[in-house]
């Protein structure tokens, strides 16, 4: 008698162990999708503000830029000495301030800076889906290959934890993501 309740007390904890080690796995693969949309949705929002703060500072720059080549040129081609010449020359000088205060407020301040920026941090928010996806389909693939595997998968019918999808990409999600400026 004593044999027969030890053993019905074994299967019973195997398959509340065998439950519970499902339960741990099906909730790993809904926190590494979790992760996944984290990581998209950090995409998600930091192309547009890092493409438009990069727009900005660009355009800032190219109107700073474009002034001061506008001043010069005015001054290059005005003649004489008069005070068209003289109203060129302080024009120019003027520009060359906002250069000069443009620098003062950033000292790093180039274009191509900016856009080696947005192209870290998209390359780095790429990574991070990319690991994300990896991570999220390595426990898919341990809770899957538990649901096929005897006697796992007595449990996993009985209670309804059934199989999750890899995470794939589709063919269009395979292009690198474009940015436009």
């Amino acid at each position: 008698m004593w044999v027969v309740v030890a053993v019905i007390a074994v299967v019973l904890l195997y398959f509340i162990a065998v439950y519970n080690g499902l339960i741990a796995r099906r909730n790993q693969a809904r926190e590494a999708w979790s992760t996944i949309d984290t990581q998209l949705k950090r995409r998600y929002d930091l192309i547009p503000n890092l493409v438009e703060s990069v727009r900005g500072a660009a355009k800032h720059e190219r109107e700073t830029l474009q002034s001061v080549v506008d001043a010069r040129d005015a001054a290059m081609a005005s003649s004489g000495n008069g005070a068209a010449r003289g109203n060129a020359e302080n024009h120019l000088t003027e520009t060359l301030k906002s250069i000069f205060a443009l620098a003062e407020n950033y000292p790093t301040l180039r274009a191509n800076e900016n856009f080696l920026e947005l192209q870290r941090e998209l390359a780095d928010t790429e990574t991070k889906i990319q690991a994300a996806r990896q991570f999220y389909n390595n426990v898919v693939m341990g809770l899957n290959t538990q649901i096929q595997q005897f006697p796992s998968n007595i449990v996993a019918r009985m209670f309804n934890i059934t199989e999750e999808e890899m995470f794939e990409m589709d063919d269009a999600e395979k292009k690198a993501p474009k940015v436009k400026f």
